[in-house]
This record gives structure tokens, C-alpha cells and sequence, in this order.
């Protein structure tokens, strides 16, 4: 599975808040949004779940071979049905994006890319079992659909208390939010985040916000 740069910007974005012990990564992938939380913060434990088998095995491989495998814990499972031992302060989650859209020939792109395993509702249904009262999540989804999305929050009585607008360049309309969200949160200010100043050469705030993370910056 390729690693996206949407889900590096999520990485690198999403705020650890004071208090933050236990993070839950729902469709881990390969394991990247759990190894830059893992960087990023050196007091957090982190649960991993994937229900794709081979990107399970692939996380659990990529996770042993980094400095902070003793924090993390991979879990081969469906998030809908798996029995958490605890709740979480934190959940983060890069969900299937497309929902109407044409599919390709591969189950496992489908699946990835598709809401077929997990609907939005169906991810609302998981952060009311698996967060603390007082926790947050962090969601990637494209522009065009955040607009249900934060309409299904409010319905399930929670709210966007911060997001990231993401466009690829200042003359492009946004493709990406990142957004914050749980029950009766305060707002904050959104943000505003364009990845490319030309053809080939990052913004500065992209840069600074990736540096830790990218080899060549």
C-alpha cells in the first residue's frame, strides 16, 4: 500500500492534546499515522487495527523494525465488532473516501478506497464505544463529502471543533479536511494548509509542518 500524502499531512497535523495517553489508529494500513504519533510523542500507546490482512502484516512488520515497537500494537480485526479492552483519548482514522464512485478489479483497493467496510455512520457508531467522555478524533476525508460528515455529527450530538483545509495549490479549490471532533468541544479557529507553490517546490508551511517526517526537506 503506498503511503499517501494527504495521511502524512494528518500525521503531522493532528494536535496530541495534554492528557493523551491512549491512541487508537482505526484502519492503520501499513502502520504510518501510528509511527508519527509514536515519534511525535514519546508518553502515548498506541492500538493499531486493520482489517486488511496483508496490511495488518505488513504494520506489524514496519512497526517491529522502528524504535518505538513497544508502543505500539497491531490488531489484525474488523473495528465494527472487535472487542476493545479499554477506551481511548484519542482516535485517529484515514476511512475509505469514495461512496458512490466507480470501483476497480481489486477487492482489497475497493475496500480501502470504498465505503464497503466502514461507513461514516458505522465510524460514528465506533468513536461513541471506544473514546472517554473527555476524548477526540481526528478524521481524513475529501472536501466534497465533509459536509455529511459533519451533518451525521451533529445528528449523533457531536461536533468539529477544529479542522485543516487542504488544497494542492493556491489556485486549486481544497480536496482534503482533516477534522477534529467529539461532544461539546470548544471551538477553534480552522486552518488553512496549500502543499505546492509551483509544479515542483513545496510551500514553506508545508515544508516546516513535514520536515520531521521527510528525508529531503
Amino acid at each position: 500500500m503506498k503511503v499517501s500524502t494527504d495521511a502524512c499531512i494528518q500525521g503531522a497535523w493532528t494536535p496530541i492534546l495534554p492528557g493523551v495517553k491512549h491512541v487508537l489508529d482505526i484502519g492503520a494500513g501499513t502502520g504510518l499515522l501510528s509511527l508519527m504519533l509514536a515519534q511525535r510523542d514519546t508518553n502515548i500507546e498506541i492500538d493499531s487495527i486493520e482489517l486488511d490482512k496483508e496490511a495488518a502484516k505488513q504494520a506489524k512488520e514496519n512497526v517491529a523494525a522502528s524504535k518505538w515497537k513497544e508502543r505500539i500494537t497491531v490488531i489484525h480485526a474488523n473495528a465494527k465488532d472487535h472487542h476493545f479492552a479499554q477506551q481511548y483519548d484519542m482516535v485517529i482514522c484515514n476511512p475509505p473516501f469514495f461512496q458512490n464512485s466507480l470501483l476497480g478489479n481489486k477487492n482489497e483497493r475497493n475496500i480501502a478506497r470504498h465505503t464497503l467496510s466502514l461507513t461514516y455512520q458505522d465510524l460514528i457508531d465506533i468513536l461513541k464505544k471506544v473514546l472517554k467522555p473527555s476524548g477526540y478524533a481526528s478524521v481524513l476525508l475529501p472536501f466534497a463529502a465533509y459536509e455529511q460528515w459533519e451533518n451525521l455529527l451533529q445528528q449523533n450530538e457531536w461536533n468539529v471543533f477544529k479542522k485543516l483545509i487542504v488544497r494542492p495549490k493556491d489556485n486549486m479549490e481544497p480536496n482534503r479536511v482533516i477534522s477534529l471532533c467529539g461532544i461539546n468541544k470548544e471551538q477553534s479557529p480552522d486552518e488553512q494548509l496549500t502543499i505546492y507553490a509551483d509544479e515542483q517546490e513545496y510551500t514553506k508551511e508545508f515544508a516546516d509542518l513535514m520536515q520531521p517526517y521527510y528525508l529531503k526537506l
